[in-house]
């Protein structure tokens, strides 16, 4: 019955540095960028400058690093503090065909590992591509309840798998490993993100801590099911799993070069929406579209993204899950980045009255172009009488329509420069860039937070 899982495993076991092609480990190393300058961009929000400090004053200092902090901590709480910066603003990279996010669920917990293990930057990528690559599968293989978060759920197998690799583990224990962590992911809900719950944010740190937990539980002696993933991903928390998902085009196909990257600091499901209205806007360069000018936005676009339809969101985290502060914020300030979430920006008279006057639909043909598409088609009433229209079918950064490595670059500067100055953020940079010839994961690590 788990044959599959048998393929599953002796792949993750065989495959060395050497078997992963150029072009999949110059993506690792992008997404590893990105996500380091997410984490410390994240990590400089109040509640996570408290959080660092609470958990630091609990003792057990070590050797792996609390990215944006200068701190380091024993690995499980560095995962836990990393990979809940690191969706703090909603800049994570992710996978549409997962639909959810594997990156920040994985680097989290395979870093801190890596630092404390004093491994190769080579190790380290080959088990980020390892993790991201079958904790996508499983979102691939299942369909999680309309009513669960993706987050902290496969994403914990990923983390562990990560860190089982870097161990160097065997089939049987990695069989395990996946076994036990697949009953370790969090009953998430969706409503936090809809409702503004920051415990939200707290989801994917989960799954790296429960990651590097799993490896240690296995090592003592503690056992799972004997198909954990099935039962779990096929009747738990999703109706229905495929087994045959999990070993399709296995080693041919990398998941991890079918991501995208998010330039908008808010949810995916607003981008596609994003897009489309600045297509309309680019149209009209000598003629800005005021607030004062619109009449009415209507939007139609995919079941999950039509969800994101509060005219009112309560804080940054809500904010940041709405179409209707999404679009009003753009055509207020002209952008969508960093700054147009704070929470001193939430409350701008100016987008709140504006978002009153966006009105979000599901067309259920664009529904069913999911996941391979996200669509979204907007219209702009001005009070003129005047109706502005445009489509989109995907979100730019899609890997059908990905961001060049300039965009990558310049998004990762965007952030990391006001953690680190332009100098350190570039050496940082420049060593993820290069890190299959880093011969100890430190030396990245010690530019971030020096080892004292």
């Amino acid at each position: 019955m788990a044959e599959y899982l048998d393929r599953v495993t002796s792949y993750i076991c065989q495959t060395s540095p050497g078997d992963l092609p150029k072009e999949v480990v110059k993506r690792a190393k992008e997404v590893l960028a990105d996500t380091l300058a997410v984490i410390a961009a994240g990590a400089q929000e109040d509640e996570m400058k408290r959080l660092k400090d609470r958990l630091i004053a609990q003792g057990a200092r070590g050797s792996s690093t609390m990215i944006g902090t200068g701190t380091r901590t024993e690995p499980g709480k560095a995962a836990l503090f990393n990979g809940t910066a690191g969706t703090f603003l909603e800049l994570d990279e992710g996978n549409q065909f997962g639909r959810g996010h594997p990156g920040i669920h994985v680097i989290p917990a395979a870093l801190a590992l890596a630092e404390d293990k004093h491994l190769s930057g080579q190790d380290l990528l080959t088990a980020l591509v390892l993790g991201y690559e079958i904790g996508t599968r499983i979102g691939i293989a299942c369909k999680l309840r309309m009513s669960m978060h993706p987050h902290g759920t496969w994403g914990t197998v990923g983390a562990a798998v990560a860190v089982a690799k870097l161990m160097n583990d065997g089939r049987e224990r990695m069989k395990e490993i996946i076994n036990v962590s697949s009953s370790l992911g969090l009953t998430t809900s969706r409503k936090t993100m809809l409702e503004g719950g920051t415990v939200r944010n707290v989801f994917a740190g989960m799954s790296g801590y429960m990651g590097i937990l799993a490896y240690d539980l296995v090592h003592s002696g503690f056992t799972g099911e004997a198909d954990g993933l099935r039962t779990v991903y096929g009747s738990v928390v999703s109706e229905s799993f495929d087994p045959e998902a999990m070993t399709e085009g296995l080693g041919r196909r990398f998941e991890i070069n079918r991501n995208y990257f998010k330039m908008h600091a808010c949810c995916r499901y607003n981008h596609g929406t994003l897009d489309a209205l600045e297509s309309i806007r680019a149209k009209r360069p000598e003629e800005r579209i005021t607030p004062d000018a619109v009449e009415r936005v209507e939007v139609e676009t995919y079941s999950l993204a039509a969800q994101l339809c509060d005219q009112n969101p309560g804080n940054m985290l809500a904010a940041k899950f709405s179409i209707p502060f999404a679009v009003a914020t753009l055509i207020v300030h002209g952008r969508t980045d960093v700054s147009c979430f704070k929470p001193d920006v939430v409350d701008d008279p100016a987008v709140r009255s504006l978002a009153q006057k966006v009105h979000v639909t599901e067309d259920p043909g664009l529904t069913a172009m999911m996941p391979a598409r996200r669509p979204s088609r907007v219209r702009v009433i001005l009070k003129s009488g005047e109706k502005l229209e445009a489509e989109v079918t995907m979100n730019k950064g899609d890997f059908e329509d990905p961001y060049g490595p300039g965009d990558l670059e310049k998004k990762y500067f965007s952030l990391a420069d006001p953690v680190w100055g332009h100098e350190k953020a570039a050496e940082i940079h420049g060593s993820a860039m290069s890190f299959e010839k880093v011969k100890d994961v430190n030396q990245l690590a010690r530019l971030i937070a020096p080892l004292t």
